[in-house]
């Protein structure tokens, strides 16, 4: 659809200031904008862009000052805001239109067995699958070829994308959202050696998910051995997250893509674990840590406290030691004309 700056202004209830009657038929990035499009700017850092731009209208913070060389001199539309990123992607639905909705139902190529119970208004696509014995709440929408187990229970509004496996006696709590290709509840990796081989332990454990939970594409948690596994209410999991078997997980964490966390470990709340880190069986962090990318943990982390590196030490100490690390090179030289001016012999070389 089209609308006016006039218009979408009112719709988010922001101030107008500049042309209320400019057209404006999409919305994109600044990068990206060009005439009839609305863009979006939340602080100075991006001024540069907005300047060199072509949006027609900008959707933007209450105080961010823009006088006319911010907007490159021309008669750009400023719809001012408290939240300028929650009134932008609402415009952003206004101006595409909303993604058309699925039926209601069972589609007849899904697999639903006979005594599983689906609630009000649930959603189930073509050969998406439903065990036996297990519950959805209201309002479900099981995309193509997920696989939900047996005796599971799901709470209301749950997503399931496409081809997401839900594993026997799983809980998944109102609104979790899973992505295309995770797996919830996958045998934990538990192994003893005897007799010259590995043995399998067996697995006979299961995974709670929390409330408002969202786990990405590929991400993976494992089921316990005995006990649950558990992801608290309000954790946000990035894609391709391996999370292994007993773990509890707080409510509120950030884990970004590619975290490997072993067995058993628990973390508080509010813990933010960035990128590539990797964390071994039975650590256990406190609320509030924030654990730096590519960091590898080795014990545990009291409350508050940020990480890097690897080994993981808190912040200050890894930034020190990576401030002095351009200047090695020329420390060994030094160090060696040292040596040779006091006449000290050359240290023992180590083999290999």
């Amino acid at each position: 659809m089209q609308a006016t700056a006039k218009e979408l202004a009112e719709r988010v209830r922001a101030t107008l200031e500049g042309p209320p009657d400019v057209i404006l038929r999409d919305a994109r990035s600044l990068s990206h904008a060009g005439p009839g499009h609305l863009s979006f700017i939340e602080n100075d850092k991006h001024l540069r862009e907005l300047a060199e731009g072509r949006a027609d209208a900008v959707v933007a913070p209450l105080t961010l000052p823009l006088p006319p060389e911010a907007l490159g001199g021309r008669a750009v539309a400023v719809l001012r805001v408290a939240e300028p990123l929650t009134a932008f992607l609402e415009l952003v639905v206004l101006l595409r239109g909303a993604v058309p909705e699925f039926p209601n139902g069972v589609d007849p190529r899904a697999s639903v067995d006979p005594s599983a119970t689906l609630g009000a208004d649930c959603i189930v696509r073509p050969f998406a699958s439903i065990g036996a014995g297990s519950t959805l709440g209201a309002r479900c929408v099981i995309h193509s070829g997920a696989a939900i187990g047996r005796n599971c229970t799901v709470g209301d509004d749950v997503v399931l994308h496409a081809n997401s496996t839900v594993y026997d006696g799983t809980t998944l709590g109102h609104r979790a959202i899973l992505h295309a290709g995770s797996v919830i509840g996958a045998d934990g990796f538990g192994y003893r050696f005897h007799h010259g081989r590995h043995n399998k332990i067996p697995q006979l454990g299961w995974v709670e998910i929390g409330d408002d939970v969202e786990i990405g594409a590929g991400t993976t948690i494992d089921r316990g051995t005995v006990d649950p596994t558990i992801i608290a209410a309000g954790t946000k999991i990035d894609n391709q997250v391996q999370i292994g078997h007993n773990c509890e997980i707080g409510e509120h964490n950030l884990i970004v893509s590619q975290v490997g966390i072993g067995g058993s470990c628990v973390t508080g709340r509010y813990v933010t674990i960035a990128g590539q880190a990797g964390i071994p069986d039975h650590i256990r962090i406190g609320d509030g840590v924030i654990i730096g990318a590519k960091a590898g943990v080795t014990k545990d982390i009291a409350a508050g406290l940020r990480v890097l590196g690897a080994p993981a030490m808190p912040e200050m100490d890894m930034k020190r030691i990576l401030m002095c690390l351009p200047r090695l090179p020329q420390m060994v030289r030094d160090l060696a004309r040292i040596r040779q001016a006091l006449g000290l012999p050359e240290p023992e070389r180590r083999a290999g």
